[in-house]
C-alpha cells in the first residue's frame, strides 16, 4: 500500500467488523482452521488486534498459525508486552515507596489492581497508563512526589491530572512497546457520563482504613464495579477494546454472591455484563443477567440485546452524531444530549484542544480541525472515518510497507 491511497471507507469498515467479530470470538472458544482472508484483510487484523488490546492473548490462546506476517507480529507483540511489561512493574514499585515517603496514599485502578489478583501472566494484559485514585487535597503532595520520579504535569482536563516523563518523546510504534509513553493519570473521582449525566462511584472504591502508599481497592466488588463503569462509559462513547471483556470474564470467577448484590444495584452494569457474556459464554452468571435485565431501563436493554463489540468499540470506523443516545433514561435526558452535540460548551471545545495538543499524532486525519459545524454535517450526511481508528489502520499498513 506504499504510495497508494487506503481502499475506500466501505471496504475499510466491513474488513473491521469481519476481523473483529472473528478474533472476538476466537479468544474464548479458539477454532482449528484459520480464516481464509485476504491479504488486505489480515493487515486490518493486525490493526484490530492492537486497537483490542489483544495482541499478546492471541499469541497465547489461537491454535492456528496464519500468514507469516500475522505470526511475527504477534510474536513482536509478546516480546515487546513483556518488556513494557516490566518496566510498568518498575514503576509502580517506585510509585510505591516514594508514595509511602510522601505520606500520601493512593489506588491503583484497573490494571494496577488486576496485577495483584494473579489472573494475568506478565505482558498479557497491556496497559498504556499508570491510573491513580487520589484525594483532591492530596494532589500538591503527589505532584511533588512525582518530580521525585521525574515525572512532571502535562495537562489536566476534568476526569484526571496527567503526568508525564521529563523530555518524553512519542510513541514510537503502535500496538505494544516498551518505548512507548507511559504517563500517569491521577484522578481525583471516578465517574462516566452516561450519556451526559455523570455517574459517580468515587465513594464506593476507596478502602476504608488507606495507608500511605499505593492502596488496593476495597475489595473485589469494588474493582468490579470501576472495570464495568469504565467499560460502559467506553461502550457509550464507541470506544471499548475487548481486553475490558477479558478482564470482566476473568474477575467474576472472584466474585462472591455479596459482590453481585452491590454491582446489580446500578441500572448501568447490564450492556457491559451482557457483552461479556456474549463473547465469554458461561463467564457472567445467568441469574446476575437476569437481575441486571430488570434493573435496566427499557431503551437500552433493547440496544444492548442487539450490540456486538463492533459496533461499541474502537474497530468502528463511523463517527456517530449521537452516540450512547439509548442510554438516556429519559426523553429530557435524550435532549440535553443531543444539545451538548450539536452545541458543546466552551469548557468542552477547550478540553478538545488540551487533547489535541497532547496527543498530535491525531492530526494526521484532518477531522478536529474543521469548525464543528462543518463536523456536524458530515456526521449527518456522510461517512466520516473515527480519526483514532484511521491512524490504528493507517499504522497496520505502513508497517506492512516496511517489512521485507
Amino acid at each position: 500500500m506504499h504510495g497508494e491511497k487506503l481502499p475506500p471507507f466501505g471496504a475499510i469498515q466491513e474488513a473491521l467488523r469481519k476481523t473483529t467479530e472473528h478474533l472476538a470470538l476466537e479468544l474464548h472458544a479458539p477454532t482449528a482452521q484459520a480464516p481464509d482472508w485476504t491479504e488486505f484483510e489480515w493487515t486490518i487484523a493486525r490493526a484490530v488486534a492492537a486497537m483490542q488490546g489483544i495482541s499478546v492473548l492471541l499469541a497465547k490462546q489461537l491454535r492456528w498459525r496464519g500468514p507469516a506476517r500475522w505470526r511475527e507480529f504477534l510474536e513482536e507483540q509478546r516480546g515487546l508486552s513483556i518488556a513494557r511489561d516490566a518496566r510498568i512493574s518498575a514503576l509502580l514499585a517506585s510509585l510505591d515507596s516514594r508514595l509511602r515517603e510522601f505520606g500520601v496514599c493512593c489506588v491503583g485502578l484497573k490494571g494496577a489492581a488486576l496485577r495483584s489478583q494473579g489472573i494475568y501472566q506478565p505482558g498479557e494484559r497491556p496497559t498504556s497508563d499508570v491510573d491513580l485514585l487520589a484525594r483532591a487535597e492530596d494532589l500538591p503532595r503527589i505532584e511533588e512526589c512525582l518530580r521525585t520520579l521525574d515525572y512532571v504535569p502535562a495537562f489536566a482536563v476534568d476526569r484526571h491530572h496527567v503526568f508525564e516523563s521529563h523530555g518524553q518523546e512519542p510513541a514510537v510504534a503502535y500496538g505494544e512497546h516498551p518505548a512507548n509513553p507511559l504517563k500517569i493519570e491521577v484522578h481525583t473521582r471516578i465517574g462516566e457520563a452516561l450519556p451526559s449525566r455523570l455517574v459517580d462511584i468515587t465513594a464506593g472504591l476507596r478502602n476504608d482504613c488507606p495507608e500511605p502508599g499505593l492502596n488496593p481497592y476495597r475489595d473485589t466488588g469494588a474493582l468490579m464495579q470501576h472495570l464495568l463503569m469504565h467499560a460502559a462509559g467506553n461502550m457509550r462513547t464507541h470506544a471499548l477494546r475487548q481486553v475490558q471483556l477479558h478482564d470482566i470474564a476473568l474477575l467474576a470467577r472472584k466474585l462472591n454472591p455479596d459482590h453481585w448484590s452491590s454491582l446489580l444495584g446500578h441500572w448501568w452494569v447490564l450492556p457491559p455484563l451482557a457483552l461479556t457474556e456474549r463473547y465469554y459464554e458461561g463467564s457472567v452468571p445467568a441469574e446476575a443477567l437476569a437481575v441486571a435485565r430488570e434493573r435496566c431501563h427499557r431503551l437500552l436493554r433493547f440496544s444492548t440485546a442487539r450490540s456486538t463489540l463492533f459496533d461499541v468499540s474502537w474497530s468502528n470506523l463511523r463517527i456517530s452524531a449521537f452516540p450512547g443516545i439509548t442510554w438516556s433514561r429519559s426523553p429530557l435526558e435524550a435532549l440535553s444530549f443531543v444539545r451538548s452535540r450539536v452545541m458543546p460548551s466552551r469548557h468542552a471545545f477547550d478540553e478538545l484542544r488540551i487533547c489535541m495538543k497532547a496527543l498530535p499524532h491525531l492530526e494526521q486525519v484532518p477531522w478536529y480541525g474543521r469548525r464543528h459545524t462543518s463536523r456536524i454535517v458530515r456526521w449527518l450526511f456522510t461517512s466520516p472515518p473515527r480519526v483514532q481508528t484511521m491512524v490504528s489502520v493507517r499504522a497496520a499498513f505502513e508497517s506492512s510497507d516496511t517489512e521485507p
